[in-house]
């Protein structure tokens, strides 16, 4: 898959082909379950045609633009969404600069200039619920009349439903600040994750006899789930452990800042400096204050295994 960035002030798109392209367009945060039913739509669809299959996606979310004050943290960053999109089959995925002046651009301007002229759209695939244009003025009927008059066809699927629900981007959201990190991991067809370089902390677990690595969230737009100790996965280069994983505050230690804390169970090594993406697993307790340092270390004891278990 190749990736294209585009800024909608300035000329240039897809090399040209004649045999013109498949596109979906949305910003498909999180590219959960519902998302990767359109691209394995797009992939099918593309190669029954022999055209080339194309995701236009967006940066930032239109809504830090048109609304920032109504912006959501992100299900995936822009880095993690590529990797994600690099397993979809797909020719290529466009990320369209979403700038106050595409915000101000009518649905037919952008169906005009961008699928028609940049991508070269012979079959466009949407979600059910899709919306473009300058005030989201533009819907399925728009542009199946704006095909019609330009040469694509429009075809719509359906939502990807869970529990009488179309799974969502909000809805992950929603899991996810309540801690019900299965959920979310099953609504993407994935866990959740964050990731981060690890960085050096005051070393306190490891007096207590559970040495962290505190990670480093740089990205200011991520979600981060619900506070609370986690089983999880950490991921980095020598390899994949199980591990339990602080998030929030530590309010048996007064004056200590919030933290992001991953123990990896059963592991030896130096690895500050290095990335790690922890996938969340499960949920085991809330954050909450200890009496001593000694309920603190039993209870720690406790939580390292109930996070091995939820390995299996």
């Amino acid at each position: 898959m190749t990736e294209f960035a585009i800024d909608p002030t300035l000329p240039g798109g897809l090399p040209r082909d004649e045999r013109g392209t498949v596109v979906t367009v949305g910003t498909f945060d999180g590219v959960h379950r519902g998302h990767w039913a359109v691209l394995q739509e797009i992939r099918g669809r593309a190669t029954a045609s022999g055209r080339r299959g194309v995701l236009l996606t967006f940066h930032p979310h239109p809504l830090r633009i048109v609304r920032p004050e109504s912006a959501p943290r992100l299900l995936t960053t822009p880095t993690e969404k590529k990797e994600i999109l690099a397993e979809s089959g797909l020719d290529y995925a466009v990320f369209l600069s979403f700038t106050p002046v595409l915000a101000r651009y009518s649905p037919q301007r952008f169906v005009e200039e961008i699928l028609v002229r940049r991508l070269g759209v012979r079959e466009l695939v949407i979600g059910y619920d899709h919306g473009f244009g300058q005030g989201r003025a533009g819907d399925v009927d728009t542009l199946t009349e704006l095909g019609a008059a330009l040469g694509f066809d429009v075809d719509v699927v359906a939502p990807v439903e869970e529990g009488g629900h179309a799974v969502s981007s909000s809805g992950i959201r929603r899991a996810l600040a309540q801690g019900a990190v299965r959920a979310a991991a099953h609504a993407l067809g994935r866990p959740y994750s964050i990731r981060g370089p690890i960085v050096r902390g005051d070393g306190r677990g490891r007096k207590l006899g559970f040495p962290t690595a505190n990670i480093h969230v740089a990205d200011p737009d991520k979600l981060i789930p619900s506070s609370g100790i986690y089983a999880v996965r950490g991921v980095l280069r020598c390899g994949t452990f199980a591990g339990a994983l602080h998030l929030g505050p530590r309010p048996t230690f007064a004056g200590s800042a919030p933290t992001v804390e991953l123990h990896l169970i059963d592991f030896a090594g130096d690895i500050y400096g290095e990335d790690v993406r922890v996938d969340f697993i499960e949920r085991l307790r809330e954050v909450r204050p200890f009496a001593t340092v000694v309920e603190l270390i039993q209870q720690m004891r406790e939580d390292v295994e109930l996070a091995r278990e939820a390995q299996a």
